[in-house]
Parts: structure tokens; sequence; C-alpha cells
């Protein structure tokens, strides 16, 4: 009884496993693909080429507060680097604040450009 309990699990996966890799019983059909439309990447492309946005001044700010001003003005790119130069990971926001950004403050930019925000740790 012992012995034949043992191939009852082998035999189930194997059957599981056959079945899993084996070819549908009947052939799906295609669903094909709509054509693309050659009017929708040059739209996508002008717009964001013809629209510049004010980079905010964020200066001072608490770094959280100063990426949510980032965002609300349209830019997303945003990069962020340890004023102290010691290449710290900025984890918790809140604890940082802004010594420094680029590009200016008052720069007209497109929305893609990457802004890079500079802080150090309240406690430095």
């Amino acid at each position: 009884m012992n012995g034949s309990a043992r191939p009852l699990p082998l035999l189930l996966g194997a059957l599981l496993l056959a079945g899993a890799c084996g070819t549908p019983s009947t052939p799906e059909t295609p669903t094909p693909t709509p054509p693309a439309t050659a009017s929708a990447a040059p739209a996508a492309t002008d717009s964001s080429a013809g629209s510049l946005i004010t980079v905010p001044d964020v200066s001072g700010m608490n770094h959280q507060d100063a990426q949510n001003a980032m965002q609300a003005a349209g830019l997303y790119n945003l990069r962020e680097v340890d004023g102290k130069g010691e290449g710290r990971a900025l984890v918790v926001d809140r604890n940082w604040v802004q010594t420094g950004q680029s590009p200016a403050p008052g720069t007209q930019v497109t929305p893609d450009t990457v802004i890079t925000l500079t802080a150090v740790k309240y406690t430095d």
C-alpha cells in the first residue's frame, strides 16, 4: 500500500505537465492587429515640443514639497542629488531640504526636460 501511494502524485504531476504543454484541441483564430495610423506619432511629438513650462523656484523647500511643485507644473523627469556629494539616496524625502536645482527657476523647458533637485538632510 505504501509503495503504490508514491507513484500517484508523480503520475498526476506528469499528466498536468503534459496537458499544459499540449496544443489546444481547437485552433484559435488570430485576432487581426489594426494598422497604425500615421497621425498618432507626430501628434505626440508636436504637443511635447510645442508646450513650454516655467521651472518653479523650490529653493529652501522640503524635498517632498519641491517634487510636488515640479509635478504640479507638469515636470515629471526628476533627478535627485545629495548636496554633500556623498551619494546618499534621498529615501525619506521629508528629511531633506532643497539647496539647488537645474535648470534655474524661471527657465522655460519642455515637459520631458530632466530637472535636477539637489538637497541635504536637515541634520547636515
